[in-house]
């Protein structure tokens, strides 16, 4: 089956994940600090470099994952292979990641929240931290008010601003976010979108990215669509005179 070709459209968030091929540390040793300290130092310059507006971020031992929205189409991939030349050529050898990164189109105003709060939230569900913001390798800290230095190269997407007037009400509303954590079905929601590389939205967004977006960015409706049977001619109906 071929793959499907990137999902890019002007102006609009990705949420990212890539896969590392050997994890850099197994699930239930304690996390490599160095290395992570790198990786991150690594993805901010690859950003830069690509001008990538990065609006959050997650580095664990198994994966990478982003929310970002990049200058175009090509951009958020040149992202990647940097990212990766740095990783292959400084700290491991051979192939970087398991595959190809999986990417999602995010709607603002209504997905963009969740799937921050989704993404800073990945090593509560790994068990590598109990909060959000406790994990190091990761924007949640910059987010909620802590480790604002280390987080100085993020571009905050506009969702993030309009949670409130203030730094610290933004911080403190985000804060609850992220210690609510997300029902069943918007974690579902964002992970069938990621992994099955679809745009994660409501039907108005839908409908903009027929027009705007790289390729189809929703799956086809299931079966095959319905034919006339052949040699049948529909009448055409006349009005009766009085």
């Amino acid at each position: 089956m071929a793959r499907l070709p990137r999902l890019y459209a002007p102006a609009t968030a990705q949420l990212a994940q890539a896969r590392f091929a050997q994890p850099l540390a197994e699930p239930g040793d304690a996390a490599p600090a160095s290395d992570l300290d790198l990786l991150t130092q690594w993805l901010r310059e690859s950003a830069r470099e690509n001008g990538v507006a990065v609006h959050g971020w997650a580095l664990l031992p198994e994966t990478l994952t982003l929310l970002a929205t990049p200058p175009g189409a090509d951009a958020l991939p040149r992202l990647m292979q940097a990212f990766g030349r740095r990783y292959a050529s400084r700290l491991r050898h051979g192939r970087v990641y398991a595959g190809r990164y999986r990417g999602a189109l995010v709607e603002a105003g209504s997905w963009v929240l969740p799937a921050l709060a989704w993404l800073e939230s990945l090593p509560v569900a790994a068990g590598r931290a109990d909060q959000a913001a406790e994990w190091p390798w990761s924007s949640a800290a910059g987010h909620v008010g802590r480790d604002a230095r280390r987080n100085a190269w993020l571009v905050d997407h506009a969702d993030y601003w309009k949670m409130d007037d203030t730094p610290f009400a933004r911080q403190a509303a985000y804060r609850q976010l992220l210690e609510h954590g997300l029902g069943e079905a918007q974690r579902k929601r964002i992970e069938q979108a990621l992994f099955g590389q679809w745009a994660l939205g409501g039907a108005a967004f839908l409908k903009r990215l027929a027009t705007t977006a790289s390729r189809r960015a929703a799956p086809a409706p299931r079966g095959r669509p319905r034919k006339k049977a052949a040699g049948v001619v529909t009448p055409i109906k006349t009005p009766r005179g009085r």
